[in-house]
C-alpha cells in the first residue's frame, strides 16, 4: 500500500516566483523509512508543510493515506503526527505540560498511548517539570517527537529532525525511528547530513525543488558512473588546485583529509597520476563512492 503518494507537485517562492518544487513526484510505501536528502533550500520543508495540509501547492496533486492534501486536510491531520525542523513547542510550559496539551487536542491522553513513545519519554522523564525552554537539544527533540507521537500517527513526518543535536543524540533518535518503524509507523525524514541517508530504506536527493534520484542508498552508490578514488599530500591546497587544473582529472572535490577525484580516461592508472602532479609524499587508493560523492556528481550532471 502506498502511504504517501506525490504527482508533479510544484510550489513558487512567494516574492522571487522561482520554483520551490519543480514537478516533485514519488510514493513512499507503507511502513517505510524515507529520507528526504539535500541542503538548505532544497525544497524539503515546502514539500513537508504540503503533505502536512499547512501549505498548498500550486500544481500537481498529494496524498497521504489515500486522503488528499487540500480536500481531506482535516481528516489528514488527524492522522500525521508533523516535528518541524525549528523546535516550536511551549517553551514556558514544563515537559509534562506539553504532552499533556498535545494529548488533549487530540482527545487522548499520555497513558493511552504510552506503549508508542515509552521508550522514548523514560529519557525525558527525569526531566517532565522543567520547562521545555531550558532543556538541551537533544532533550528538546525528544519531547519533540513525543508530542508528534502521542496521538498514534500512521504516518510520521520529521523536518530536519537533528540538525543542531550533537552526534550522540543524533545516533540515539535514529535508534529511536528503528523501533518506531517496528511499530507500523511510515516515517519520512529531511535532512542535511548525507551520512544519515545510509539509515533510511529508500531516499530522494533534492536540490533546487527537483529530484535528482531516487532509489535506495545502496543501489545510489551502485549507479555511481566512474571509478572514484581518494588523494593526499602534505599540501592540500595546492593539490587540490593541480587536480582541477590538470587534463586526466575529470572532477575533484574536497572530502576532509583527502580529495575525492575521477579521471578523464578509466585507463589510467594512479602511478600516471601522481607522476603528473610531481608531488612528494603524494598518496592515492581506489574508494566506495558516499552518497555525497553521488549528490555531487548528479548536480554537476544537471
Amino acid at each position: 500500500m502506498k502511504h504517501v503518494i506525490i504527482d508533479h507537485v510544484s510550489k513558487a517562492f512567494v516574492k522571487e516566483g522561482t520554483p520551490a518544487l519543480n514537478e516533485i513526484s514519488f510514493e513512499v510505501e507503507e511502513g517505510e523509512l524515507f529520507g528526504l536528502i539535500g541542503p538548505d533550500g532544497a525544497g524539503k520543508t515546502t514539500l513537508f508543510r504540503i503533505l502536512t495540509t499547512l501549505l498548498l501547492a500550486d500544481s500537481g496533486n498529494a496524498s497521504v493515506n489515500g486522503l488528499d492534501v487540500v480536500r481531506d486536510y482535516k481528516e489528514i491531520r488527524k492522522q500525521v503526527g508533523y516535528m518541524p525542523g525549528r523546535f516550536s513547542l511551549y517553551q514556558d510550559l514544563s515537559v509534562e505540560e506539553n504532552l499533556n496539551f498535545f494529548a488533549t487536542i487530540f482527545n487522548t491522553t499520555l497513558e493511552q498511548n504510552y506503549d508508542l513513545i515509552k521508550d522514548i519519554y523514560v529519557q525525558i522523564e527525569p526531566f517532565k517539570n522543567r520547562r521545555a525552554g531550558k532543556l538541551s537539544g537533544g532533550m528538546k527533540q525528544k519531547l519533540a517527537l513525543c508530542c508528534a507521537l502521542i496521538h498514534k500517527p500512521t504516518v510520521l513526518f520529521l523536518d530536519e529532525p537533528t540538525t543542531g543535536v550533537d552526534a550522540v543524540s543524533r545516533k540515539e533518535f535514529w535508534e529511536m525511528l528503528k523501533g518506531l518503524k517496528q511499530q507500523g509507523i511510515t516515517i519520512l525524514v529531511s535532512t542535511p547530513y548525507m551520512d544519515e541517508a545510509s539509515l533510511c530504506e529508500k531516499i530522494a536527493l533534492i536540490q533546487n525543488g527537483e529530484i535528482l534520484s531516487i532509489d535506495t542508498p545502496e543501489k545510489i552508490v551502485d549507479q555511481y558512473p566512474k571509478p572514484l578514488y581518494a588523494i593526499k599530500s602534505p599540501d592540500m591546497s595546492r593539490l587540490l588546485k593541480s587536480l582541477r587544473n590538470s587534463q586526466i582529472i575529470q572532477s575533484a572535490n574536497a572530502f576532509g583529509e583527502y580529495h575525492h577525484i575521477t579521471l578523464s580516461d578509466d585507463g589510467i592508472d594512479s602511478e600516471k597520476v601522481l607522476a603528473s602532479l610531481n608531488m612528494e609524499g603524494s598518496e592515492m587508493k581506489t574508494i566506495k563512492p558516499t552518497i555525497e560523492d553521488c549528490f555531487i556528481n548528479l548536480m554537476r550532471d544537471e
